[in-house]
């Protein structure tokens, strides 16, 4: 069930309906990067320059070129750090965007059964939040946990592998169940929930793959959402849907 998603998931991800999400996803991503890049420059040589020009009064051409240095440094540490920062600004970005992924998985792949409902937009804006936060400490507590002897980079899985998968199911579930549903859902699945979180997880730990893994995790839970729905019974095409809209409101 969980490899047989993950498949269907990163097909989904390069396919022609998905390239309206992914280019949206990428473009803001990158300017985000690019504006991060430059605005800190830009402020670290703001700073550097008067504070150089009052320990070397004499010497301003030295101080407006190790200003410019200055910059030029903050922007090459902010380079290394993109590793890090890449991963939590796709999240909350692509979040903007995953109902569009699961509409599409929804329609090619599950037809039979009505679409999911999206989230309104305040909801949806606290939900990008809320997965900014998640990778954000699950990634922290990963760095953390990397000092620990012994436990390293399985922390790294482990943390992300619970915090993802439980988000991203959950989100996936609530376009057809209240939040209470989809946590009780998610609690009768939890082992299966959380080896799925280990896929992303994965996917995550990929440099320069890591920037599809909202979009990656949202169809990956999307497929084993509907998938462990027939194990319980099957979702009733409209029904669910309605009961999920008058919840939202």
């Amino acid at each position: 069930m969980i490899f047989a998603s993950a498949r269907l998931a990163f097909a989904d991800i390069f396919s022609a309906p998905f390239r309206g999400a992914l280019w949206k996803a990428l473009g803001l991503t990158a300017v985000v990067l690019v504006a991060l890049w430059f605005g800190i420059a830009a402020i670290a040589e703001w700073f550097a320059v008067p504070f150089l020009s009052n320990l070397f009064p004499d010497v301003p051409a030295w101080v407006d070129q190790a200003g410019t240095l200055a910059g030029w440094a903050a922007g090459f540490a902010l380079a290394i750090l993109l590793a890090f920062l890449i991963g939590p600004i796709s999240a909350v970005i692509a979040s903007l965007f995953l109902d569009d992924v699961a509409e599409v998985v929804e329609a090619n792949t599950y037809p039979e059964v009505s679409a999911g409902t999206a989230m309104p937009f305040v909801p949806g804006l606290i939900l990008s939040v809320k997965f900014f936060g998640v990778v954000i400490l699950g990634n922290l507590l990963a760095l953390i946990l990397l000092l620990v002897p012994g436990i390293n980079i399985a922390a790294f899985f482990v943390v992300n592998g619970y915090l993802l998968g439980r988000e991203y199911f959950e989100f996936a579930a609530m376009r057809y169940r209240t939040e209470a549903e989809a946590k009780a859902l998610r609690g009768r699945y939890g082992t299966t929930v959380f080896l799925a979180g280990l896929l992303i997880a994965g996917f995550l730990a990929v440099p320069l793959l890591n920037i599809f893994t909202p979009l990656f995790a949202a169809a990956l839970m999307v497929h084993l959402h509907q998938r462990v729905s027939r194990k319980e019974g099957g979702l009733i095409p409209g029904e669910a849907t309605s009961a999920a809209r008058m919840v939202r409101g």
